[in-house]
């Protein structure tokens, strides 16, 4: 069992940034994927970020592709964390954003993850 807690949600003007955390419980968080995801109200859950174990390997939805660079999401295994750095923040970014974790590689979907949080809310103004 992973029990997984978000942190760092708030409110930002439009065009700013946001380190979003997520704080994991056990030891054998090194052997997981983590994902974030995000879920406006009315909205689908999205995916937003993925990052392998070792840190090899990443991805992004299309929603944040080419907005968010390279080093958006990271993962520090020594203390069991990753984050979601965001930049150049728009209005629809404004949602709740999950943390997950989930055993593979190249996980985009909701479904393929075993674990979540409660969620942080992001809020962007204009």
């Amino acid at each position: 069992q992973v029990q997984l807690v978000e942190s760092g949600g708030g409110v930002v003007q439009a065009g700013g940034s946001l380190r979003v955390s997520c704080a994991a419980s056990v030891g054998t968080f090194s052997l997981y994927t983590m994902g974030w995801f995000r879920q406006a109200p009315g909205k689908e859950r999205e995916f937003v970020a993925a990052i392998t174990w070792s840190g090899g390997s990443r991805n992004y939805g299309d929603a944040v592709k080419g907005r968010f660079t390279i080093s958006t999401i990271s993962r520090d295994n020594t203390n069991y964390m990753v984050y979601l750095q965001m930049n150049s923040l728009k209005p629809e970014d404004t949602a709740v954003y999950y943390c997950a974790a989930g055993r593979g590689r190249g996980l985009t979907r909701a479904a393929e993850y075993d674990y979540w949080g409660q969620g942080t809310q992001v809020t962007v103004s204009s």
